[in-house]
């Protein structure tokens, strides 16, 4: 290259640099387009891309990468030039939305909302007490999102009857009347003029079904049990001829496979492009597991109208249990299916969509749960080893305390924030089906299942081993996830795997679905008034009374986090009632039901712990007692994590535990006496895990096996 070709590369590099800030807004971005009556092909076309990339550079989900980004951002300034934005005090008319360019079978939106204007209610009731309440808790500033008119009135509504009349408590404390006599009726209003729903979390998804939550009232104002029977309980339904399922077929709508439960949902078929389906939630019914969603189901409308729009804003719409809604979530973010079109007909088609999940494939032997189909020629009541086996699971290890420890007075457990979720982060996974190889070569970058004999590497006795649950050493080859693996290769030791089933198509398929839930955490914690900007003293002194700041807040927190952990576990649905072993059972027919996904998550989050713990233990000597999931116990001289963690000039220890909100990061999670676990290794055992017992000091006997 000459002298002068130098320089112009030189020069052509630093105006692409200069366009790496020179984009307006993705809003502006897509106004400019409209306003020259360009399409998102065309554009496509001049710079040599896809569609939908332009159409995710307008909605700001990516954003253009050199070269392309200098002739976008030219082509945006020439735009401007042109069509300059409207002034600001004028307000700009309501721009009409995208038309989705699917095909005619893909399933779309509910219809449209009625311009009637549903009728509110004025009286004084529950929705006073929820605007009060509004006006003492802490609210981050943040800039809504523009409101999809067919959703006008949000998500969720809570349906109540009293004194002769049916009102839906919706988002924002608004009450609408309902004048449906019937659950039919009721489902007609909900999708001709309630406006309720919620926009598709990706142009190729779908958007969300309204949700109405039926309360007790409401419950017996349209003929249905307040609780269920016995019977019916453990049918998760009412019996077909329950007079309201009779209702319901004589409309012509239909019900789910699963009936009239707890979370019931009511449909008719599809017509061309038009969906048309309304869920129902009955808490009465043990719809929302006390579990997860604590005392949400014994809320007022309006304060459960709260919770619940909450959650659906910042998660989605809930689908069933959290963890059901935590699978959804994945398929929401990354749908099987794009609208593409056929070079030969024109007409637009469905096709897989590149890195999402696309169809059911069956999992590796090794990666089988017991009972499998797979496993059906093993002998009757077979224990298969860890040379048969893939099992990563999280960390449930103990051991007794050291003479040292005995000496200092408290133990201290810390707790990783979200821990499945950070490990999902940027974890690539596999897409496909399993490739079978022998003798193959460790590559850390590919997704997969190997034998390999990580036996000869030693720890410290203090420290559990890393590539086992129970923290013990291996004994010889054994099937490892890809994380567990590489681990063993960061740590300087050399890998001859045996054979593996390895995932050449492959893609970091749930950082969407990181970064949604991320983001549903934080800001939920900033609402408690537990910021990332906080210094660890401070996180401390939040943390300790954060849930008492807003109970209704703490709830959709607690929600939030068993939609992590409940979703990572959904990944591997066993066979439920009526199943017989060696049988196919329903979740092996999904796109998501994924073993091996599963055991990647959690294989990293466990060398995560395993990596921090090394490093504290290298850097000050200190070693756990005891480590269950995300949640590891020391010894300490004070009561506090800021007791044993190191901290210099306000900074951790790098790669070490760090103190704060955001998931990865770490909190107290609770603190006792040493002659508290004394005394409990003494009536137990000395293997006893204390990190299950730190948080409330007391041990069940449910707990012990008594």
């Amino acid at each position: 290259m000459s002298g002068q070709e130098e320089l112009f590369s030189a020069v052509d590099a630093l105006l692409e640099h200069i366009a790496q800030d020179d984009l307006p807004a993705p809003a502006e971005r897509k106004r400019l387009r409209e306003a020259a009556g360009l399409t998102q092909d065309q554009v496509a076309k001049a710079l040599n891309t896809r569609r939908e990339a332009v159409g995710n550079w307008e909605t700001g989900k990516t954003e253009p990468r050199p070269p392309k980004r200098a002739a976008y951002a030219r082509l945006l300034e020439g735009l401007a030039a042109r069509f300059p934005a409207p002034d600001s005090t004028t307000a700009p008319a309501a721009a009409a939305p995208e038309p989705f360019h699917g095909p005619a079978d893909a399933p779309a939106q509910p219809p449209a909302a009625t311009t009637k204007e549903p009728a509110r209610s004025t009286r004084p009731s529950s929705t006073a007490r929820r605007s009060s309440a509004h006006q003492t808790a802490k609210k981050p500033a943040t800039t809504a999102p523009p409101v999809d008119p067919r959703f006008a009135n949000g998500p969720l509504a809570v349906i109540d009857a009293a004194d002769g009349e049916v009102s839906a408590y919706c988002v924002g404390g608004l009450v609408l009347d309902v004048p449906a006599k019937s659950v039919p009726a009721l489902v007609e209003w909900t999708l001709t003029e309630a406006k309720l729903g919620q926009p598709r979390l990706h142009r190729n998804g779908k958007d969300a079904d309204p949700l109405l939550v039926l309360t007790e009232a409401a419950c017996e104002r349209y003929g249905l049990p307040a609780a269920l029977s016995d019977e019916e309980r453990l049918a998760g339904r009412i019996p077909e001829s329950h007079k309201v399922v009779k209702q319901v077929k004589k409309a012509d709508w239909q019900l789910t496979r699963r009936g009239f439960g707890p979370w019931a949902r009511i449909y008719r078929p599809a017509q061309g492009a038009q969906r048309t389906c309304v869920q129902l939630c009955i808490p009465s019914w043990h719809a929302l597991d006390f579990r997860h969603w604590g005392d949400a189901a014994d809320l007022p409308p309006a304060e459960l109208a709260r919770v619940l729009g909450t959650y659906a804003t910042r998660v989605m719409t809930p689908r069933g249990s959290t963890a059901v809604t935590g699978l959804e979530l994945m398929t929401a973010l990354r749908p099987p299916t794009r609208a593409v079109q056929d070079e030969g007909t024109g007409r637009w088609v469905s096709a897989p969509n590149p890195g999402a999940l696309t169809e059911a494939v069956d999992c590796a032997p090794c990666e089988a749960p017991d009972a499998h189909p797979l496993l059906a020629d093993l002998p009757r009541f077979h224990q298969r080893t860890p040379a048969e086996v893939l099992r990563e699971e999280a960390y449930d290890w103990a051991r007794p305390l050291t003479d040292e420890e005995c000496m200092k007075p408290f133990l201290v457990g810390i707790d990783v924030n979200m821990a499945f979720a950070a490990a999902a982060n940027r974890t690539l996974v596999g897409l496909g089906a399993p490739v079978h190889v022998n003798t193959p070569r460790f590559d850390p970058n590919l997704p997969g299942s190997w034998l390999v004999d990580l036996s000869r590497i030693r720890f410290d006795p203090r420290l559990p081993s890393p590539f086992t649950p129970d923290g013990e050493q291996p004994e010889g080859p054994a099937w490892y996830a890809t994380p567990t693996v590489a681990y063993a290769v960061e740590l300087g030791h050399e890998v001859r795997p045996i054979e593996a089933y390895i995932r050449p198509e492959h893609a970091a398929y749930l950082d969407g679905w990181y970064t949604r839930l991320r983001d549903a955490y934080v800001a939920t914690m900033a609402d408690l008034g537990v910021t990332p900007d906080l210094d660890p003293a401070a996180f401390l002194d939040a943390m300790a009374g954060h849930k008492e700041a807003d109970p209704e807040l703490a709830i959709v927190l607690a929600a939030i986090k068993a939609t992590v952990k409940g979703g990572i576990g959904k990944l591997r649905e066993r066979g439920r009632q009526g199943w017989r072993p060696g049988q196919r059972w329903p979740a092996l027919d999904r796109p998501t039901w994924r073993p091996d996904i599963r055991a990647a998550v959690i294989s990293k989050a466990r060398v995560n712990m395993h990596r921090k713990m090394l490093k504290l233990a290298r850097a000050t000597g200190q070693y756990p007692v005891a480590v269950l999931s995300d949640c590891a116990v020391y010894a300490s001289d004070g009561p506090s994590p800021l007791d044993f963690l190191p901290y210099e000039d306000g900074k951790p220890l790098p790669g070490g535990f760090r103190l704060g909100v955001s998931p990865g990061m770490v909190k107290h999670e609770g603190t006792q006496t040493v002659l508290w676990a004394e005394g409990l290794r003494e009536e137990h055992g000395d293997f006893l895990n204390l990190a299950r017992y730190i948080k409330t000091g007391t041990v069940t006997a449910m707990d012990s096996g008594e």
